[in-house]
């Protein structure tokens, strides 16, 4: 079972690492990308390899325990970038919902974009797939699952 205080502590971090535009740490792997945020008992661990198609994997320890996990993949599907991509998905998972922790709302508006997110399950384990669209046209698509971990 998940501490009481670990969804409070999993939104914080989510909000203080990739969705703040932060620069990333130190690589831990080559050409990873990672980002780690830390509170008291927890270490929160986003790791990512690519750009343009990507994989990734964030992770919770409490003391040296690790505690919870989600992996993904996301791509963009189209072959132009419109300018403000970035910083709209940033926008969208700024907006972490508090009973579906995982990337962002079910649906986020932002000038010509539209951010929409599909969730099954609970924190001890999910899935989902979140999906952007740009002047009505889809042009990326992410896939994410995961859960408690248990020693």
């Amino acid at each position: 079972m998940l501490p009481e205080d670990f969804l409070v502590f999993l939104l914080k971090a989510k909000q203080n690492t990739y969705a703040s535009g932060r620069t990333p740490d130190s690589s831990s792997r080559p050409a990873s990308h990672d980002l780690t945020f830390a509170e008291g008992s927890y270490l929160y661990i986003d790791t990512y390899l690519g750009g343009y198609a990507f994989v990734g994997e964030e992770a919770v320890w409490y003391g040296s325990a690790p505690l919870w996990g989600m992996n993904y993949y996301g791509k963009m599907l189209s072959p132009d970038i419109p300018d403000g991509f970035s910083p709209f998905l940033k926008h969208a998972l700024l907006r972490v919902p508090h009973d579906e922790p995982y990337r962002g709302p079910a649906e986020y508006t932002e000038g010509s974009f539209l951010y929409q997110c599909t969730v099954s399950g609970e924190p001890g384990w999910f899935k989902g797939e979140e999906v952007i669209f740009h002047e009505g046209k889809p042009i990326y698509r992410l896939d994410f699952h995961g859960g408690e971990v248990i020693q």
